[in-house]
């Protein structure tokens, strides 16, 4: 029988490579102080022998790791190129990613330069740079995906390079503002038993966010960001109280309804006066509540972290966006000097609401509020000295003459047709009848419901009606021209401010007494006043014509029109405590029209988002948290799924999340191992101890 020889395994192929270090740099930053970083190559490398002679490296052994070699010198070069020194930690990574490569364990075609070279921000005369690959790819994610989740074990950078990311996009402007937050989750102690207020129990769970924001920001500069509301730290419970009391009224397409009925896709008003969907309703429980009121008399209940988006005049003057701010952040400093300090967005459009078919001429029924009598003891009648109003009314009301009785009075007619019987009923009186207006008097008079919840082109037609008759133009000497409207009815002065708001504009109301006033003068006898009357100082958006009459309207424009409608925080003051609740919109401002037509809302928009220690969050938390997402935001929540401090029977929401959002675009979670740790080397070999023995006792737990 033949035999086969013995194969011998062949020998290692030997290779030998050159490298010459450019003049321009220094053999000291090639091979580390004290040849600390050769040392590291060597003992990466030991089947190669490297020797250096003057400003020239050659290494000699086995061919592939003398390839590696030589590739670790080119990346050295590339990242000492940039200005940037090598470190030892920096060559160890190197290292690892160059034989992860040629192993083809790393997807992409990221090198050791790239990651090293990636400078994410420069403060204080440091660099926040990735310092892994498993890091680069994390905060790229960041730069493409607008909710990313940074998942991997103490000490590889998670929060830091989230906060560095953040405060990157804040100086660039790419957001507005930063919310940095974790839930206070303790291990051992409860909050209750611990000495202090509530932001001294808090704050050392939220101490590391601040550790980081000094590392990046100026000290200075910070406390200023944060009561500008430019930068939150704040609890992750503290993230659900932006609320209102559940009986705070809220606009909808369909009149004004209580938040606290308001469902999920229900309809609510929007700041362009649109109806927006109602994304969420998120129960808050019982909080303190306040009542934040307007210069104009205008006032809502919120509790004290319910957002608001204001302005002050130094934005306005440098032209510096609206910012968000709590409404506790607010108290005590809503003065600058004599002036208030924080202006409210207005309405940019009328308020959209369904049109609704009419009985009568909106136009014709505000001037019959304002100068006809109503009775319904006598045939209806009109008083003014405008012969073009009595035009118009006859003009605006089909079947009915206008009939000049004397002086300032007309007589409202129903037109006869051959045939008619005498007892047929007049159409004005009908119309007054159905409107509920028949038999009311100066004191009781209002503006039906039909006209009040009704479109735009109706509501302002009623108003120019009553300021035809009862408003007129107010000129002041360098100054626009504001409208002024009285009316000795309580009812028809809170209808008149309604239909302001509703269109945009702004109504300041006072009281004129009737006990001791002067009587007027009807036909040269004394009238004495029987009634309080109530004065409405108005001012309407650009485009809102107030007057029909012509005398009203050229004197209107004459003075410059109405100039821009202004609402300014007044007060903010305790209410008690209620039951509340809050809703998120989808409009893209997140703005919603609550009582008194003021504009508020409680999403985070243009806001860098960052939830830290997310494997502490419970899964419903974890759901509030992820739906708070506004326009033109970015979340990153970071946790380490092994150090989970919930209480027994809890479930992660961390943990959760990744089996409901997997695959779900624009949502990317980056997992970080203990190669990635960027502490103590010691932190690293820790963390995999750990990780040996748990899977060795899940191991053991399955037998």
């Amino acid at each position: 029988m033949t035999q086969t020889p013995t194969a011998q395994t062949p020998a290692p192929r030997q290779a030998r490579a050159h490298f010459t270090v450019p003049a321009s740099h220094p053999m000291v930053t090639v091979l580390g102080s004290g040849d600390a970083l050769l040392r590291v190559i060597e003992t990466a490398f030991p089947a190669a022998d490297i020797h250096v002679r003057g400003n020239e490296i050659s290494a000699v052994g086995d061919a592939a790791e003398v390839a590696l070699i030589q590739r670790l010198f080119d990346e050295i070069m590339l990242v000492l190129r940039t200005g940037q020194p090598m470190t030892e930690d920096a060559v160890e990574r190197s290292i690892a990613m160059l034989r992860a490569a040629e192993r083809g364990e790393k997807d992409g075609e990221e090198t050791p330069a790239e990651v090293l070279t990636q400078n994410i921000l420069s403060s204080r005369g440091r660099t926040i740079r990735p310092k892994t690959l498993n890091q680069k790819r994390y905060v790229d994610a960041i730069d493409k995906h607008t909710i990313v989740f940074g998942i991997g074990p103490a000490g590889t950078g998670k929060t830091y390079l989230a906060m560095a990311k953040a405060v990157q996009a804040l100086q660039s402007k790419q957001v507005n503002r930063i919310i940095l937050t974790r839930p206070a989750v303790e291990a051992g102690e409860r909050l209750g038993f611990l000495p202090g207020t509530l932001y001294e129990k808090i704050d050392p769970y939220l101490r590391p966010l601040y550790d980081a924001l000094h590392d990046m920001l100026d000290p200075d500069s910070i406390p200023r960001l944060m009561a500008a509301g430019t930068i939150e730290v704040a609890p992750l419970a503290y993230m659900r109280g932006r609320s209102q009391p559940v009986f705070t009224n809220v606009l909808t397409p369909d009149g004004w309804r209580p938040i606290g009925e308001l469902q999920v896709g229900d309809l609510v008003i929007g700041s362009d006066g649109e109806p927006t969907p109602v994304l969420g309703v998120y129960p808050q429980g019982e909080r303190d509540i306040y009542r934040v009121s307007a210069q104009d008399g205008s006032w809502t209940l919120c509790c004290g972290e319910h957002l608001w988006t204001v302005r002050t005049a130094s934005d306005k003057r440098r032209d510096r966006p609206w910012r968000v701010m709590e409404t506790q952040d607010m108290i005590g400093n809503l003065r600058a000097a004599h002036a208030r300090r924080y202006e409210l967005p207005m309405l940019t459009a009328p308020v959209s609401l369904p049109a609704r078919e009419v009985p009568m001429d909106p136009y014709a029924v505000g001037l019959l509020l304002g100068d006809g009598c109503l009775t319904g003891s006598t045939t209806p009648a009109f008083a003014t000295e405008d012969r073009e109003l009595a035009e118009a009314l006859e003009e605006a009301l089909p079947g009915v003459s206008v009939r000049h009785k004397g002086g300032p009075d007309y007589v409202l007619n129903r037109q006869k047709a051959p045939g008619d019987v005498v007892t047929l009923e007049n159409p004005v009186t009908r119309v007054l009848r159905e409107l509920e207006l028949l038999g009311s008097r100066s004191h009781s008079k209002f503006v039906p419901d039909v006209y009040l919840r009704n479109s735009a082109d109706v509501r302002l037609a009623v108003l120019q009606g009553l300021l035809d008759a009862d408003g007129g133009p107010v000129t002041q000497r360098g100054r626009t021209c504001r409208v002024q409207y009285s009316t000795a009815s309580i009812l028809l002065r809170d209808d008149v401010i309604a239909l302001v708001q509703s269109l945009g504009g702004t109504a300041y109301t006072r009281r004129r007494a009737a006990e001791g006033r002067a009587p007027g003068l009807a036909r040269g006898r004394e009238v004495h006043h029987r009634y309080d009357s109530h004065v409405v100082d108005i001012r309407l958006p650009e485009g809102i014509e107030p007057f029909r009459l012509a005398r009203k309207a050229e004197r209107y424009h004459a003075a410059g029109g109405g100039g821009r409608p202004m609402r300014f925080i007044d007060s903010i003051e305790p209410a008690g405590r209620e039951e509340t609740v809050c809703i998120q919109v989808a409009a893209e401002d997140s703005l919603y029209v609550t009582q008194d037509y003021l504009l508020t809302h409680n999403t985070l928009n243009d806001a860098f988002i960052i939830l830290d220690e997310a494997q502490n969050t419970s899964a419903e938390q974890m759901k509030m948290f992820l739906t708070r997402l506004g326009f033109d935001s970015k979340i990153v929540i970071t946790g380490d799924i092994t150090q989970v401090d919930l209480p027994n029977g809890t479930k992660s929401g961390l943990r959760q999340v990744q089996e409901i959002l997997d695959g779900v675009e624009d949502v990317h979670f980056s997992r970080l191992t203990s190669q990635d740790v960027v502490r103590h080397k010691l932190v690293g070999r820790i963390v995999d101890a750990y990780e040996k023995y748990d899977s060795r006792d899940s191991h053991n737990g399955k037998q």
